[in-house]
């Protein structure tokens, strides 16, 4: 297995801690054989070598039960939601979390058989491909990242009623949904249930997605800081400026013309572990477009961070209906998406999200829960402890700090 946290390996993890860890995280699982298997599975993810095949999950697990335990994962009864809200309460309590990170994951498949899969647009490779898409939620800090929630997008031709579904068990209840209404719905659900300290959410919304994002985060009060289209037409709030006059401008044009309002500010690059430098401005604004449709808008603040000081236009922009923080601190929340790409890289995809190969919805499911839990062990039980504290960390503003 690739090294994970900064140079721990999860194969350093003694038994003792991951069935201490396991016990506490599959504590709602009904029945003791069940927890065990899940245990079970999870050092199996641990130590297994390469893909996590099922063959190889039991064999380093010293399962010498493979059925089993493929039985386990895929048509077991056991409900994965409470064990991934107690997963988010555990790594909530120990991690400190920033930020809520939403992480879109396509997976590429050779066949159509598998859950979900079907020859589709994915907007991170911006291009069709023969894949399974999925929504992660993640709890982020600078130091590190977990995930506690996943929401397959099954694509439209997964229709009630037919054979794709009827073969992998897909409960009627769960319509065909996009990455991002995956991810909004999870978002939704997690703010309303988990009982979780809340965080800003970070997320793309580009295009008609942002209206869906904003019509569902708006009226609920969920705080966010949303990557956004340069040609997203706005209005300028804000009295300083002089495009304040209720001229319509795509973002980027009027963060440029507000350029040499920036201030430099220094940010911590998770993915390659190194401090950069980026000119940050944020702006108040409003959205014309979809004013009348998102009922009780709140102010808006734009972002625009230019990291190459020759550049006119912004390299991001971010919207954010966070007022009290400034747009330095909304700039490095919205950077942990560095770190949550980098754990995926380094932890989550050593642990096996990528690998499950069943057909089952149910199964799907049961494997990226128990991912998650890999994921958490492998990043919590590397990182430095203080007294009465996991984590040592520079903190950033949070939600409800003056």
């Amino acid at each position: 297995m690739d090294v994970g946290f900064d140079g721990f390996d999860p194969q350093d993890l003694s038994q003792d801690q991951v069935d201490r860890m396991c016990g506490q995280l599959l504590a709602s699982v009904p029945r003791s054989d069940q927890r065990r298997w899940g245990e079970l599975y999870v050092r199996g993810l641990l130590s297994a070598q390469g893909r996590k095949t099922m063959k190889g999950i039991a064999e380093a697990a010293d399962a010498g039960a493979m059925q089993s335990l493929q039985q386990f994962i895929t048509t077991s009864p056991w409900e994965w939601k409470p064990v991934r809200q107690s997963l988010a309460r555990f790594v909530d309590r120990q991690l400190q979390p920033v930020a809520w990170i939403v992480e879109p994951l396509a997976v590429p498949k050779a066949g159509r058989h598998s859950v979900g899969v079907e020859r589709q647009f994915v907007p991170g490779l911006g291009r069709m491909a023969n894949c399974q898409q999925s929504a992660g939620v993640w709890l982020a800090s600078e130091e590190a990242s977990c995930p506690v929630d996943w929401q397959l997008a099954l694509p439209a031709t997964w229709v009630p009623g037919s054979e794709q579904r009827r073969r992998a068990a897909v409960p009627d209840h769960v319509r065909s949904q996009t990455p991002v209404q995956c991810a909004v719905d999870s978002v939704v659900s997690i703010a309303r249930d988990w009982s979780l300290t809340p965080r800003p959410v970070v997320m793309t919304a580009t295009g008609d997605d942002l209206v869906e994002v904003l019509r569902a985060f708006v009226p609920r009060r969920i705080p966010f800081v949303l990557s956004v289209d340069a040609s997203l037409q706005v209005t300028s709030a804000d009295p300083r400026l002089p495009a304040g006059d209720g001229r319509r401008l795509p973002t980027e044009h009027l963060l440029a013309s507000v350029r040499d309002l920036s201030t430099a500010v220094e940010w911590r690059d998770s993915r390659h572990a190194r401090r950069r430098v980026a000119k940050v401005v944020g702006v108040r604004v409003a959205l014309p477009a979809v004013h009348d449709r998102a009922v009780g808008m709140p102010p808006l603040f734009l972002i625009g961070a230019w990291t190459d000081p020759n550049q006119v236009r912004p390299a991001e922009l971010w919207l954010s209906n966070i007022g009290h923080l400034s747009s330095s601190a909304l700039f490095r929340i919205a950077k942990l998406t560095r770190r949550v790409s980098r754990d995926l890289r380094d932890v989550c995809d050593g642990v096996g999200i990528r690998d499950f190969a069943g057909r089952s919805y149910r199964g799907w499911h049961h494997h990226a829960t128990l991912v998650s839990i890999a994921h958490a062990i492998s990043v919590l039980a590397g990182l430095p402890r203080q007294p009465g504290r996991l984590l040592s960390q520079r903190r950033l503003p949070l939600i409800g700090s003056r």
